[in-house]
């Protein structure tokens, strides 16, 4: 069941960019009839364009319908964009310096030396 779900869904993804394709198809199938019902050519004694005209217009209506709904999702896409936008109010704060010098400075000489070591604890004793 998994398998499936997962084939159904990539057909999905994959079906528009397969959309011209689907259109010369569905044309090379039905090439004869188109060219003889639908083709502006059909009357004439010789004719080379056996319906190619409308495989033409189908493709040009498909490129154009395909603009039409990039453009409807690119305005879709920028309102979104300002509608999620935040305006944050940022103020400038001091830094706060401290007084007391926690480090130890070297620039004067040691006045002694301590003798006593770190001894840890001892549990036998």
């Amino acid at each position: 069941m998994k398998q499936f779900f997962i084939i159904f869904l990539s057909c999905t993804l994959l079906i528009p960019s397969f959309g011209s394709f689907f259109v010369y198809t569905s044309f090379k199938l039905n090439q004869e009839e188109i060219s003889k019902t639908i083709c502006v050519q059909r009357k004439m004694v010789f004719n080379s364009c056996n319906g190619r005209c409308d495989l033409q217009k189908s493709l040009k209506k498909y490129a154009d319908n395909e603009k039409r709904m990039q453009n409807n999702l690119k305005e879709k896409a920028e309102v979104i964009y300002i509608q999620n936008s935040t305006t944050n109010n940022l103020k400038l704060v001091a830094p706060i310096e401290s007084k007391a010098k926690i480090f130890a400075s070297f620039d004067k000489k040691p006045i002694s030396v301590s003798n006593t070591t770190f001894h840890p604890p001892s549990y036998f004793i």
